[in-house]
């Protein structure tokens, strides 16, 4: 000390912080990473990783909350999924970060109420995706374009179910018999006669009401 003459300062003021004056800091303090990953888990139930992941970048929050204001609360493990599913994957891929996404998260909403509507099934919202990722429009208009439709009529896919199983006969008697596991045969011999559009979940309920 004595070979730097150190000395205290006789110009500096005592600073004093009371307690109003902390708080008002605290107020106006943004919500922190820790706050919003505890936000995420306890208010829309994400798993550890996916808060973690989604709440320690500005531009991955800003991103997801765009995509709660879309689609509600309600959705927020959907949008976690896409987004650091789909949307991840394809942004490594180009060596893009999410802020630079050519897919907008108010897109990716569209896209996502595709799903929640049953208007698609994962395959066919992979399928858009991709062709949104090539810069093809909006879901919407490629659903429409590619007639990536799934059919969750009832009536029209009990026809389908019938012929199936009339074509069928030995496979149908298996099932009955009480192999189960042969109904996934018929599952997919009834996407194949609708080119993939039929919706499983109806298709598997329609035929165990008819077997």
């Amino acid at each position: 000390a004595m070979d730097y003459r150190y000395f205290p300062d006789p110009d500096l003021l005592p600073v004093v912080c009371d307690a109003n004056f902390v708080a008002g800091i605290r107020e106006r303090l943004p919500e922190l990473p820790a706050q919003r990953r505890a936000r995420y888990s306890e208010r829309y139930g994400l798993g550890a990783d996916e808060a973690r992941l989604l709440a320690g970048d500005p531009d991955q929050v800003r991103y997801f909350e765009a995509l709660l204001q879309e689609l509600g609360d309600g959705a927020a493990s959907l949008a976690a999924n896409w987004q650091l599913g789909e949307l991840a994957g394809a942004l490594n891929g180009a060596g893009l970060d999410i802020g630079q996404s050519p897919i907008a998260a108010e897109q990716l909403a569209g896209l996502l109420r595709r799903l929640e509507d049953k208007t698609l099934s994962g395959k066919m919202a992979k399928e858009v995706f991709a062709a949104m990722w090539a810069g093809e429009g909006d879901a919407d208009g490629i659903i429409e374009a590619r007639g990536l439709r799934q059919i969750s009529d009832t009536g029209a896919l009990e026809a389908i179910v019938d012929e199936v199983m009339a074509a069928h006969p030995d496979q149908v008697a298996q099932i009955r018999a009480g192999k189960d596991k042969v109904i996934g045969f018929l599952v997919g011999k009834v996407m194949q006669q609708t080119k993939g559009q039929a919706n499983p979940g109806t298709v598997n309920q329609i035929l165990k009401s008819k077997l």
